[in-house]
């Protein structure tokens, strides 16, 4: 979805009538994503996490569920974010660069990893080394991103 923001920011770097098109037709992309994919994903893997947890009640006394679960918060959080983002762009509003935008789609990254990390590992890796590698998983990503910047900001020239 942010992928789509950020061409979306970019396009309205072109002259019109460009401009007017590409911003429609990623309004359009945009809308059908959030609504037809976006969403309903969201709501049937909270459902299917409320259901596993109604099940094996004894995992919310857990502290890696209970790190996994802030961490699926985090999530829900970046999602309406994104949707109010969706909404500003919509009126034409744009407050963040491309580069911003860059750095924000790494965030979904570093969570579903974290959730991922937590529910598969549980409590068979020590807090700190996870923590550490989350850590270094954010720096690698943020340094990816301001190289493939370098890069294209070069390129364009």
């Amino acid at each position: 979805m942010v992928r789509l923001f950020i061409y979306h920011t970019e396009a309205q770097e072109k002259p019109e009538p460009e401009r007017k098109i590409l911003s429609d037709q990623f309004e359009i992309m945009e809308r059908k994503l959030w609504y037809i994919i976006t969403v309903p994903s969201m709501y049937l893997v909270l459902a299917a996490g409320i259901v596993m947890l109604i099940k094996l009640p004894e995992w919310l006394q857990q502290p890696w569920m209970q790190i996994k679960l802030a961490f699926v918060v985090g999530l829900i959080a970046y999602h309406f974010i994104c949707q109010n983002k969706m909404k500003q762009m919509a009126k034409g509003i744009y407050r963040w660069t491309s580069t911003q935008l860059r750095l924000w789609n790494e965030v979904a990254t570093i969570f579903l990893f974290a959730i991922v990390f937590l529910a598969v590992l549980k409590d068979a890796v020590n807090w700190i080394y996870g923590l550490v590698g989350l850590a270094a998983l954010s720096v690698i990503l943020m340094v990816a991103v301001k190289i493939y910047k370098h890069f294209r900001l070069k390129k364009g020239q």
